[in-house]
């Protein structure tokens, strides 16, 4: 098995385990037991490195787990929004690739998508009056 297969793998596996309230509870617990044994060992320095270290390990190797993790998943949801956009017969083909776009053109295509949504915003407020209307006339007659 391919060292990217056995990681992605494994990263999901902890992903889920990770994610759920039952790693939180662990957590909890461990911080939990080792505050209460801060008496019994006096909260010597080593008492402190134990905790410190831990947290430190397992923070740095859960940056690259989320990092694999998110990278997936958003590259799994870029797929799907790219088919909807290609099965949809109004939508642009040209924004299934628009994650290649530098900053300056996403901005520029942003501009367009809000003169959009603010035309249609009106249109709506619009229309929400009319409907107000028409329901006062209907409760006339």
């Amino acid at each position: 098995m391919p060292v990217s297969n056995f990681f992605t793998r494994i990263s999901n596996w902890v992903s889920r385990k990770t994610g759920h309230p039952l790693a939180f509870v662990l957590a909890f617990l461990i911080i939990l037991t080792w505050l209460i044994t801060g008496p019994i060992f006096h909260f010597s320095d080593t008492w402190q490195l134990v905790i410190n270290t831990a947290t430190t390990i397992v923070t740095f190797l859960m940056v690259f787990l989320i990092q694999s993790t998110q990278n997936r998943d958003t590259t799994a949801l870029q797929l799907k929004l790219d088919e909807l956009i290609y099965v949809t017969k109004k939508a642009h083909n040209a924004m299934l690739d628009i994650e290649e776009l530098s900053d300056k053109e996403l901005e520029s295509i942003r501009k367009n998508y809000k003169t959009i949504a603010a035309h249609a915003k009106s249109r709506l407020k619009i229309e929400n009056v009319y409907s107000q209307r028409a329901k006062r006339a209907i409760k006339k007659h």
